[in-house]
């Protein structure tokens, strides 16, 4: 392929690569070529090169349990090679534990790229960067695109690619965290904790962390790597896979389960009593064991989080700054507010993407586990529940999210409209209060008389949609809202409103 001819720009997803990367779903057509991960591969050689005057480079590779992984591993462990960089495949990881290949002593690589594409579908995947400061930006990604369009090569000796293993000293790290924290070799005899890893990169935490502690792991689930993902799709938004992981609690009379996406950086988890620990109730567990050690602190969310959340991290003594949606700009919302010296311990997402001031603002779902089970043990010598943190929750009676198409080209501008005009609108309406420090769309309040509580109407990072989230106090909240809406709603016409209007209606 000519040089005129590349464009990978659309392989770019934000901070990472994702594309098609094998057959199998009609009408998806591969575009994780061997050309284009081995171009890629040497864009990122090239941008890594260009940062350091080191020689040799040394990059870590690893993968999930996806079925491309294997062969997206090879092609960029040997281009990376090609370029002059030292390559080690430390086989099948997680990206959390590929980041700290670059941060634990003994490793300390000069960069990471991990092999996955996270929650999606089987036939997907892409590539995630790190360095020692972290994980690359948007505008790395899109220089590392860049330099993999073009011809350049670094007219270095090829370097090799070795391999090498890494989980299990990222798996003691988590598990002499426990001891440390509980201050015994095995703080876990005596509980139950199941894992449900949707035969993603997960399983290691059943054997690597918990069974070393003492803790009885019978009634886990789907532990083994299987990157067609038979039973459920890794994912703790997945409703699957939360009924899958609270089964497995309920049956094996388990103390705790925890359920992890394919590739780790993201988890949720299941009390005794089967109530789910994820979203909202997450981020409040969390922030209450946070706030008991560094009171005021400010947890940094997304804008989709709800109001009974920011009223319980008020009651606990923290601060509650909404932010926009997407994991890197919740995590670098929080590491700008410590620059400017307001401390902020912990940003995250509802979909489960949690970074730890004291982890190197890395999201990392084990970690976010190992905290939990941290409280669990302590909780059992001392006499409370992990559920009673967040007996002051106030969660919505109602809420739902409808995904709203935009049929136009330039979806982006007409999106940005909407918002506009929703504005002045909303401004004018009886009982509608326009919320404080929004960053993303429009988030609205209503008051009891129309519909108790609120909406917000936003732009899709990368898809020519809207997303518009509506959380009600009172039973039949959602219907009252959605209607408040409908009038406004139908003056654009290349927005598909009808499941809105389907809502309305009841």
């Amino acid at each position: 392929m000519s040089t005129s001819l590349k464009d990978y720009s659309r392989l770019r997803n934000e901070s990472d690569i994702r594309g098609i990367a094998i057959e199998g779903v009609p009408g998806q057509e591969v575009n994780l070529t061997e050309e284009a991960c081995r171009d890629i591969a040497r864009g990122f050689a090239l941008w890594l090169l260009d940062r350091t005057d080191k020689r040799p480079l040394r990059v870590a590779v690893g993968r999930d349990s996806r079925l491309s992984g294997p062969k997206l591993l090879e092609w960029m462990a040997d281009s990376l090679s090609g370029q002059g960089i030292s390559v080690t495949d430390m086989g099948l990881t997680s990206t959390p534990a590929m980041f700290m290949t670059t941060k634990t002593p003994g490793y300390m690589f000069d960069g990471a790229v991990m092999v996955t594409a996270s929650h999606l579908p089987y036939n997907r995947n892409g590539y995630k960067f790190f360095t020692p400061e972290g994980g690359l930006e948007a505008s790395d990604i899109k220089s590392i695109v860049s330099l993999a369009n073009g011809d350049r090569t670094s007219g270095l000796e090829p370097a090799g690619v070795d391999k090498g293993e890494f989980m299990q000293v990222y798996s003691k790290r988590l598990a002499d965290m426990i001891r440390t924290a509980c201050g015994e070799e095995r703080p876990l005899e005596g509980l139950k904790i199941v894992v449900d890893a949707g035969n993603g990169a997960g399983g290691f935490y059943a054997s690597g962390v918990l069974e070393p502690l003492g803790a009885d792991t019978t009634g886990s689930r789907y532990l083994e790597p299987n990157g067609s993902f038979p039973n459920h799709i890794p994912n703790p938004e997945n409703k699957e896979a939360m009924e899958s992981i609270t089964q497995a609690v309920l049956e094996s009379g388990a103390d705790l389960g925890i359920i992890f996406d394919t590739d780790v950086d993201r988890a949720g988890a299941v009390l005794k009593d089967g109530s789910e620990l994820n979203r909202n109730r997450l981020i409040a567990m969390l922030s209450a064991m946070l706030l008991r050690d560094h009171p005021k602190t400010t947890i940094v969310t997304d804008s989709v989080t709800s109001a009974g959340l920011s009223e319980f991290i008020t009651s606990h003594n923290g601060m509650h700054h909404r932010f926009k949606r997407g994991y890197r700009n919740v995590i670098n919302e929080s590491i700008r507010l410590n620059s400017q010296g307001i401390d902020s311990q912990l940003a995250i997402e509802t979909s489960g993407h949690g970074a730890f001031k004291d982890n190197y603002f890395l999201d990392d779902g084990a970690y976010i586990v190992t905290r939990l089970i941290i409280e669990l043990s302590r909780g059992v010598k001392r006499g409370y529940t992990l559920g009673s943190l967040i007996d002051g929750l106030k969660e919505p009676v109602e809420s739902r999210e409808f995904r709203m198409n935009l049929d136009c080209e330039d979806f982006k501008s007409y999106g940005a409209g909407i918002i506009g005009e929703l504005e002045t609108y909303a401004a004018s309406r009886p009982g509608w209060s326009i919320a404080p420090s929004n960053y993303e769309g429009i988030r609205v309040n209503l008051d009891g008389e129309h519909g108790n509580g609120w909406f917000l109407l936003r732009l899709s990072l990368h898809e020519p949609l809207m997303p518009l989230n509506i959380e009600s106090d009172e039973a039949g909240g959602v219907k009252k809202i959605a209607g408040e809406l409908s009038e406004f709603i139908l003056r654009w016409d290349r927005l598909d409103s009808s499941s809105l209007i389907s809502a309305a209606k009841g």
